[in-house]
């Protein structure tokens, strides 16, 4: 694994193969990293400590870094324990460090911690620089990116942007894998509910010559940033990456999931560029999340269930907007034996999302598709190619 990133900037992090359930909810069947980072100058500072269960892995990992010297600072960029949990250890073995991060990071610190590290304390606000020689720190506030006290930093000697866990991903970095895919998982998953602060802080950054991208999580950015950039703004201004249609279902006897079939069938005739289908009740729901904001449209298929909808599509829809579902055209398919309410009950959850266009076509399924149903289909798939 790469442990030089420019000639004073060096990775000390660690692989985590361990954790099933990254924040107790996401599967990362590729594990994930937990980045820290050393800048050896005049003064050395270190952005960021590591999950707890990799504390002696860490301190190994910085002291063979450190080749005999001792930190000046250890920088605080998020106080997620993924990457705080070691700052005590941290200070137990370097006792003459100073510990740099927000304000409201020192106010975590000793709701975590029981202290807020007082006597080495600097704290950082917008705008603040801190020099360790040939390299010049400045610092930039990110707050909800995506805790409040996040800030990003800035070294104008190496031009690179340590940017907390703005543009991370899912996956360990002794795994080859493509980086959109779990970098869009962890974004629309973690960070996307924060969309315009997102915006703010790329304009912020937009002014700054940015050859490399040092995040907490996945691997280290620097060709083509471009691309990365560009994935970004979308994502955090809610367009749709691509023209598709999603269909999400949920079935109790399998009659919803036959319409839904029947209309992926209709919609790949009709010339859709791309359908992907999702049974809601066995799929990966961040990956069902992922691909809705990742598409133009999507249908929206389930039954009437206690008076309500089924509760794999409340969840799924409730995981939508409120993470600022819009821009999106939507459609529905209902099913109920005695009294459909499906679409209705789905439509008044979506209420508050903006710039949602609703098809003109539905389908209502009472119990079973029949002929009649068909035709609602063909039209809903004709409606949604064009």
């Amino acid at each position: 694994m790469r442990t030089a990133i420019t000639n004073d900037i060096k990775y000390v992090g660690v692989n985590d193969h361990i954790t099933d359930l990254f924040e107790g909810q996401y599967i990362v069947p590729n594990g994930i990293a937990y980045n820290s980072y050393v800048i050896m100058d005049e003064k050395i500072a270190v952005m960021d400590t590591v999950d707890e269960k990799f504390t002696q892995q860490w301190l190994q990992n910085l002291k063979n870094a450190l080749n005999g010297r001792n930190p000046d600072y250890l920088i605080v960029q998020h106080m997620e324990p993924d990457h705080s949990a070691n700052i005590v250890n941290f200070i137990n073995e370097y006792p003459d460090a100073k510990i740099a991060a927000s304000d409201k990071a020192f106010v975590m610190m000793k709701n975590f911690f029981g202290t807020d590290f007082a006597d080495r304390q600097i704290i950082l606000k917008e705008g603040d620089t801190l020099s360790l020689g040939r390299h010049t720190l400045t610092f930039l506030a990110a707050p909800m990116v995506h805790w409040p006290e996040v800030i990003v930093t800035y070294d104008s000697f190496d031009k690179v942007l340590f940017s907390a866990d703005g543009f991370g991903k899912f996956g360990a970095l002794d795994v080859q894998e493509d980086w959109a895919c779990e970098a869009r998982r962890y974004y629309i998953g973690i960070v996307g509910k924060y969309g315009m602060q997102v915006q703010m802080l790329l304009k912020k950054t937009a002014a700054l010559d940015i050859q490399k991208i040092c995040p907490l999580h996945g691997p280290v950015l620097e060709e083509n940033l471009g691309y990365y950039l560009n994935l970004y703004n979308t994502w955090s201004s809610y367009e749709p990456e691509e023209e598709g249609v999603v269909i999400a279902y949920t079935s109790v006897y399998g009659n919803t999931k036959k319409a839904a079939m029947e209309l992926a069938e209709c919609l790949k005739a009709n010339g859709c560029p791309k359908v992907v289908v999702n049974d809601l009740a066995r799929c990966d729901m961040a990956e069902a999340v992922e691909d809705a904001f990742r598409y133009s449209k999507i249908v929206l298929a389930t039954t009437t269930y206690n008076g309500d909808i089924f509760p794999f599509m409340r969840e799924f829809i409730n995981h939508l907007t409120e993470r600022g579902f819009c821009k999106r055209t939507v459609a529905f398919i209902e099913n109920g034996s005695w009294f459909p309410a499906a679409a209705k009950i789905m439509k008044g959850m979506l209420e508050k999302s903006k710039d949602i266009t609703y098809a003109e076509n539905s389908v209502r399924i009472l119990s079973a598709l029949n002929s009649e149903n068909m035709g609602q289909i063909n039209a809903l798939a004709e409606e949604m190619c064009r």
